[in-house]
């Protein structure tokens, strides 16, 4: 155990009204209740316990106010006095009624996510502070007996003054410390919590290789896989793999599967059994052909735009503009509007009155809900466990939302208030799922393109009715895209999936970070909104962005085979290849694998299911039905023309001019689902 002393860090849990009762047998003196802050920091990779009387810790706060103009951007202020005048374009608006929803003024609350104070006072005699590393067990009151308290006990036998919680319980601190330490009953003393006891997920052997950083480490990915994997797999592996290792040569070589084993267990309900999934096809070795080479054509103009636009604001041509969309997408200017029609939050057949009708009726949706939560006092808070979780996960993750990105760079940026709301909001329009983290990351290129509150939080909540599936607490979305993914693989380079199975990397769990927040991790913030509007358009195929991972991995299979990579080399070369992918490159190499896919014979039917190929009946060469092939082959207006698909002449120059590439009759075109 340290001295309390300064202490710098990320604040995960604080806690005031958490008292010390010095001398409570011998006298009921009000100075024998010392009163402090219990606080449980992040600091270079080590998690710290400290509390000190409240006179140590007092620090000022500046009290800030929000206010928001008509384009919905918060704009925050000193003082009421230095409140931006409101001129008669903002009073007009539709959105004028609503700024008692944002004008509520609030408290800055004091070291959130960033440093604690310093002592004024000087050290008290009762402060301390210990690393969670030192820590032994905790022992806990009876339930009924007074005022909830904990006793920490340490390795080296110290056991320090109880600590009194007066302002509610000591539950959100147990579970603030299980994000890091597995705690569990001591078998003589169900009041007593013992520190990483062994009778978890992990088996005793695995778990006595690993010190105690790592094993941290390890709790990290078991309680919040998707932070986990945000941080990037490779970190967590090299740091676990490091204490496998140790200093004996001899030793560095990879664990068979023991990683493998543990990433599958510590993602709950991620783990693949083949023989139970339905869906599963054996896939033999098929030809699929030549691939032709594709090239993309330049982002859709503002006059190509305007172009396909009627006297009453409606999208002419649709289908076409979709296309034009998909193979170059959208200039920045553009993306304000087209992004809306993409989402789905203008309908495509819309007027330009019926979308302004639409986002009034929106606008006034949007801030009833703001105001549900606006409007919840701290006392009702208090006894809303959910709300405040939602609330504390939704603080941490805007403050590290591309925070290097200059719209949502610095202190006190509009941009990460608007984050906050809208997240906050979106809690009351799906309170069932409400706030999952990596849901910011799909927020925060909408509200950029946006500038808009209400806009940005429609688009969203669009998003999220495709997405929704990744961020269930059973993650049947993400293990069936694991699934999916692993079929289109094998079909492609059944040779490439062995070697990954090999590995102990055929699940692909590598992919879980792709696939959780559609690239948004892999990609330059620019490249992201080209590549996600591109996907909307649902075209060529559906599930196009597993054509992606394909694409990204196939351009990767080279280096991973002939460097003999293992199941840790791989991880980390994976992670490592953020912000260092072409998308334009990927974009074509997936586009192109659609086309070579469409002008198979003899493509599999999982595989044309998992890519929305309509229902044929596709004659192989051992068939002897001797019906007409061609009988029944019918497709919609929105299928990919693949026959105005700009190719590169042989000159390699571009060629925009209308190319057929053959068909097979047979065969049923890609049609978006």
């Amino acid at each position: 155990m340290a001295a309390a002393g300064v202490v710098s860090g990320k604040i995960i849990y604080e806690q005031e009204g958490v008292y010390i009762h010095s001398s409570c047998a011998k006298t009921n003196d009000q100075d024998s209740l010392i009163s402090g802050i219990l606080r449980v920091l992040e600091k270079d990779a080590e998690v710290i316990v400290d509390w000190r009387p409240l006179d140590d810790a007092l620090d000022s706060s500046s009290i800030l106010y929000a206010g928001k103009d008509s384009s919905s951007v918060v704009e925050w202020t000193q003082t009421p006095k230095e409140r931006p005048h409101r001129g008669s374009e903002h009073l007009n608006s539709y959105e004028a009624e609503w700024d008692m929803v944002n004008t509520v003024s609030f408290k800055k609350k004091p070291h959130t996510n960033g440093d604690a104070p310093s002592h004024r006072n000087g050290k008290s005699k009762w402060s301390f502070l210990f690393s969670l590393t030192d820590l032994k067990s905790i022992k806990q009151n009876k339930e009924g007996m007074g005022w909830s308290y904990l006793v920490f006990q340490l390795k080296d036998d110290v056991v320090l003054p109880a600590l009194h919680f007066h302002q509610g319980d000591s539950k959100l601190l147990i579970e603030s410390l299980e994000k890091y330490v597995v705690l569990c009953e001591s078998p003589q003393d169900k009041r007593t919590l013992l520190v990483n006891c062994p009778n978890k997920s992990l088996s005793q052997s695995f778990e006595n290789l690993l010190d105690e950083p790592a094993y941290g480490l390890i709790q990290k990915i078991k309680k919040d896989p998707y932070t986990a994997t945000m941080v990037g797999f490779s970190k967590v592996t090299n740091y676990i793999f490091d204490s496998l290792r140790g200093s004996d040569p001899s030793t560095h070589q990879r664990p068979p599967s023991e990683m493998a084993d543990f990433l599958s267990d510590a993602i709950p309900g991620l783990k693949i059994n083949q023989q139970e999934e339905p869906g599963f096809e054996v896939i033999t070795r098929i030809d699929l052909g030549e691939r032709p080479v594709v090239q993309r054509r330049e982002p859709v103009s503002l006059e190509e735009w305007s172009k396909n636009i009627d006297s009453e604001g409606r999208i002419l041509n649709v289908d076409n503009m979709k296309q034009m969309i998909f193979r170059g997408g959208l200039s920045h200017s553009l993306r304000k509007q087209a992004w809306k029609f993409l989402l789905g939050y203008f309908p495509w057949e819309s007027t330009k009155d019926e979308r302004t009708q639409l986002q009034k009726q929106k606008t006034d949706e949007y801030f009833r809900m703001k105001l549900q939560w606006k409007s919840v006092s701290e006392e009702q808070e208090k006894r809303n466990s959910r709300l405040r979780d939602y609330r504390s996960l939704i603080e941490k993750d805007v403050n590290r939302t591309d925070r290097t990105n200059k719209f949502y760079e610095g202190q006190d940026n509009p941009g990460l208030i608007l984050l906050h709301d809208i997240l906050m909001t979106y809690c009351m329009y799906d309170f069932d799922l409400g706030y999952v983290q990596g849901m910011s990351d799909l927020l925060s290129p909408l509200l950029y393109v946006m500038e808009n509150e209400v806009d940005a939080f429609w688009c969203f909540a669009s998003y999220m009715d495709q997405m929704h599936q990744n961020f269930e607490e059973q993650m049947q979305g993400m293990k069936t895209q694991l699934i999916q993914l692993s079929t289109l693989l094998r079909l492609l380079d059944s040779g490439f999936c062995s070697y990954l199975e090999s590995q102990d990397s055929g699940y692909l769990y590598f992919c879980f970070r792709w696939l959780l927040i559609r690239f948004k991790r892999e990609f330059s913030f620019l490249d992201i909104l080209r590549l996600w509007e591109v996907i909307w358009t649902e075209l060529p195929c559906k599930n196009f962005h597993l054509l992606l991972c394909c694409a990204i991995l196939e351009s990767e299979k080279q280096q991973i085979m002939e460097k003999h990579y293992g199941f840790n080399e791989i991880l980390k070369h994976i992670n490592e290849l953020s912000m260092k992918i072409d998308v334009e490159d990927i974009l074509c190499k997936a586009e192109a694998i659609s086309l070579q896919m469409v002008k198979c014979k003899e493509l599999p039917r999982a595989v044309c299911e998992i890519l929305g190929l309509q229902n044929s009946e596709v004659t192989t060469p051992d068939s002897d039905t001797g019906e007409d092939e061609n009988v029944g082959m019918t497709h919609p207006s929105s299928t990919f023309h693949s026959n105005t698909l700009p190719t590169l002449a042989a000159s390699g120059a571009r060629d925009d001019s209308p190319t057929h590439i053959s068909v097979p009759p047979n065969v049923s075109r890609l049609t978006p689902a």
